[in-house]
């Protein structure tokens, strides 16, 4: 099953064309309009019309964390505040994040959370549980795109007494949350006497904010019995839509239409073009239109995988240190 099987299924030379049309696109945008982009490619000395070719998105500079949060988030803008529709704030222990988003951004999000979706096996009769709180972004995305699904949706919050009333009360296949909150949901269950395992719940959607993959997953899926599905949802990216699995293949998906991914050496700023060899996942957001990411540097180790999905998806499959581990006894 596929949400956008014509962009899903894409053969790779189109698929070049469009991300080389949308990164010309964006980087002018960025250059234009964001005072950061702009003095950031000054110092190195390009312009946009110096990109002619995908290749040539490594003359640009490594965007890192640390330049995001010591930089004011209005430089990193491209639209006044009359050409936004969405304001959220992340917060996490040390980690702090404020992102924009148009009426655009907002419905390309929720496209790609649907397409995610859907290669977990949502679909119109799935009934879902979605913990989390509604005023983070990504949640609003996800509760969105299980709408344009057809799927019911059960939006949970965040207190564990409503999560075990509402288990009580409806009948769902599927969870989506944070590692964290389904922990907890499991811990507060046991607590009353009551396993998982009891319900009808078969599968599970990790949102993973700091990693492609949690340390956690392994246990819940033991802890579960349910087959365990990733989003990674960093919150500098503003979405939970970026990298996803299908439910044939252990690695992940990146959805190429809209994220442009290089691997680059861990000891240095060269790329890796070959398969199997692990690196760090550097992103480049197509499409965002508020607070465009170019050659973002995410920390997360990775390395491409070259055989075709079985799904039949032909987006770059990713895989981490940790991908196969998950359900291992």
């Amino acid at each position: 099953m596929y949400a956008n099987e014509k962009i899903e299924t894409i053969n790779r030379e189109d698929l070049e064309n469009l991300q080389l049309e949308r990164l010309k696109k964006i980087v002018a945008h960025a250059y234009e309009k964001s005072s950061f982009y702009r003095n950031s490619f000054d110092k190195v000395g390009i312009k946009p019309e110096n990109i002619f070719s995908l290749a040539d998105i490594q003359k640009l500079p490594f965007l890192t964390l640390e330049q995001i949060n010591r930089t004011d988030i209005f430089d990193f803008l491209t639209l006044p505040l009359s050409g936004i529709l969405r304001i959220t704030r992340f917060v996490d222990y040390d980690r702090q994040c404020t992102k924009f988003f148009t009426r655009e951004d907002i419905q390309n999000n929720v496209e790609m959370t649907a397409r995610c979706l859907v290669a977990a096996g949502v679909n119109k009769t799935s009934t879902v549980g979605l913990q989390g709180d509604l005023s983070d972004g990504k949640f609003l995305d996800i509760l969105y795109a299980l709408e344009s699904i057809g799927a019911t949706s059960i939006p949970l919050g965040t207190d564990y007494k409503k999560w075990v009333k509402l288990m009580k009360k409806f009948s769902m296949d599927m969870i989506i949350g944070t590692p964290q909150l389904i922990m907890q949901l499991i811990i507060q269950l046991q607590a009353i006497g009551k396993n998982i395992r009891d319900y009808c719940v078969k599968k599970i959607i990790c949102v993973n904010v700091n990693n492609i993959q949690n340390p956690l997953q392994q246990h819940i899926s033991m802890r579960t019995g349910t087959q365990i599905f990733n989003l990674f949802a960093p919150a500098e990216v503003g979405t939970a839509g970026m990298i996803y699995q299908c439910s044939t293949d252990s690695a992940h998906h990146l959805q190429e239409d809209n994220f442009f991914a290089e691997i680059v050496q861990f000891d240095s700023n060269k790329v890796v073009e070959e398969c199997e060899h692990m690196g760090e996942l550097v992103i480049t957001t197509l499409n965002a239109q508020a607070m465009p990411l170019i050659r973002f540097r995410t920390g997360q180790a990775v390395k491409k995988v070259g055989e075709p999905c079985e799904c039949g998806r032909t987006f770059l499959k990713i895989a981490t240190p940790f991908t196969g581990l998950v359900g291992e006894e």
